[in-house]
């Protein structure tokens, strides 16, 4: 075996199991079809994107009859972020939420396209009221969920966190988005 064929079987031997395999598969270099093979999904890119939509999350208080709970909140301001939501995420923790800024107050109607998670859709004026909540919402869904009035926001939590927490219509929502 000549010098050439020796080196070039340590090569990929070291590539293979080395340190640079591994991150091209953390690069997201590997891709699939997605479950309706409309879409190719790099699961690197949709975990960094997650995590890039904001970079951050904000405490939010939601106050109802039973007390105070806390959340921390990703904030969708723009356009992008609005449409991508929590679309192909699979998890969510507990105490966690995402609000969605519409900048200024008007009807809204909301859909879990591509949303796996099942959730609760919290409709919020910009004095921070509870308009309306839509519990348990179909996942993968492309029917409309309607704000049933002008909203500045919409709060979307783990399905059935509303029920426990005995979240209600009228109760109040505290960020910095809202001014009561």
């Amino acid at each position: 075996m000549n010098q050439t064929v020796k080196f070039n079987r340590r090569f990929w031997r070291r590539v293979l199991r080395g340190p640079f395999f591994l991150a091209a598969v953390l690069a997201g270099c590997l891709t699939w079809t997605g479950p309706y093979g409309d879409q190719a999904y790099n699961p690197a890119a949709l975990i960094s994107s997650a995590r890039a939509q904001t970079g951050v999350f904000e405490p939010l208080t939601l106050v109802t009859s039973a007390g105070r709970h806390v959340f921390h909140v990703e904030v969708m301001r723009n356009d992008e972020q609005r449409a991508r939501g929590l679309m192909f995420r699979r998890q969510m923790a507990a105490d966690h939420g995402m609000l969605f800024d519409f900048e200024r107050e008007l009807p809204v109607s909301m859909w879990m396209k591509n949303t796996y998670l099942p959730l609760d859709m919290v409709f919020i004026d910009r004095r921070g009221r509870i308009v309306n909540i839509a519990e348990n919402t179909e996942p993968l869904s492309e029917r409309t969920i309607p704000s049933s009035g002008p909203v500045l926001g919409v709060l979307e939590l783990n399905a059935g966190t509303a029920r426990r927490i005995g979240l209600k219509a009228g109760d109040r929502v505290e960020h910095s988005m809202f001014r009561p």
